[in-house]
């Protein structure tokens, strides 16, 4: 096993140092610091979506049909 250790931010993996290899290896990444990677329920506010969509007519199941559809 080979220890090699980076930087990740936003997707991106930058490692300190380039291992050459034969052929696609699996690695294991474990961050050092404790990091966010979820929403929680405490990330949303009821109320505050609430008024934003206050002047909303149309339906929000069509809309989320439709965001899926352009999706694809």
């Amino acid at each position: 096993m080979t220890t090699v250790a980076g930087t990740y931010f936003n997707g991106h993996l930058k490692l300190e140092r380039v291992v050459n290899t034969e052929r696609p290896v699996k690695v294991t990444v474990t961050f050092d610091e404790e990091v966010k990677d979820s929403l929680q329920v405490s990330d949303f506010s009821f109320l505050e979506v609430q008024e934003i969509l206050k002047d909303y007519k149309g339906s929000f199941s069509d809309e989320v049909v439709e965001e899926r559809r352009k999706a694809l």
